[in-house]
């Protein structure tokens, strides 16, 4: 069984690094894989606050201000958290992290660690790909929200919360278009892509792994499935 994460780098370095957070991801994970010779995970990793904190510095200081080059220093945030990941799971993870998930079709350990690719997306997109790629037809989406809202909860004191929404109606609410940073439960650009191909993604807060436990032995969760 291949479980597909993106892990926002919200959850993993919301500042600097949240050691007890990944403390209990790992003991979770060493627990799920222990018991199951069949399981085998891809992790995803996003940005989180280094990546928000040096676009930032980027936007405050930058003569010509380029998407591109945002979506980069982005990029290389998402690398530096997925090596701290592959080094944490280093006796499942003997595989280099990856950086084109275009390329992916392998790898010889229990757990495989990957990072953003390039701009024009988040690393959401690249999750969605390696699904695609190895043929999981689910990928648990973890952020600091528990569940996808009918608007911005933050600001709109209407927002409901969302247990099931399909492909077409999601995309009408994150929009089309992706900016650095965008703030939204699923990157649009791999929303796209994901309700192409029919795939199945799971919004679910990655801080409660109680819930997290509870996806991945198929029981009641709290949470939103889109698709």
């Amino acid at each position: 069984m291949l479980t597909v994460i993106s892990l926002g780098g919200s959850i993993v370095a919301p500042d600097g690094v949240d050691e007890d957070y990944l403390r209990e991801l790992l003991a979770l994970v060493n627990r799920l894989l222990s018991e199951d010779d069949e399981r085998r995970f891809i992790f995803v990793v996003g940005g989180g606050g280094p990546a928000r904190a040096w676009q930032r510095a980027y936007r405050n200081l930058a003569r010509d201000f380029s998407n591109d080059e945002a979506d980069w220093i982005g990029v290389m945030a998402t690398r530096l958290n997925a090596r701290l990941i592959k080094a944490l799971m280093a006796g499942w993870c003997p595989d280099e992290v990856v950086t084109d998930p275009s390329r992916a079709d392998s790898f010889s350990g229990r757990v495989l660690v990957a990072a953003g690719w390039k701009p024009g997306f988040s690393s959401d997109y690249d999750a969605v790909v390696l699904a695609e790629r190895f043929n999981a037809p689910v990928v648990i989406n973890l952020s600091n929200i528990e569940q996808v809202y009918t608007a911005d909860p933050r600001t709109d004191p209407a927002a409901k919360p969302i247990d099931a929404v399909g492909w077409p109606d999601f995309i009408r609410m994150v929009g089309d278009e992706w900016t650095p940073g965008k703030n939204v439960p699923f990157d649009p650009v791999a929303s796209r892509r994901a309700a192409g191909l029919g795939l199945k993604v799971l919004c679910a807060a990655g801080k409660n792994l109680a819930n997290l436990e509870k996806i991945l032995r198929g029981g009641d969760f709290l949470g939103t499935t889109i698709g």
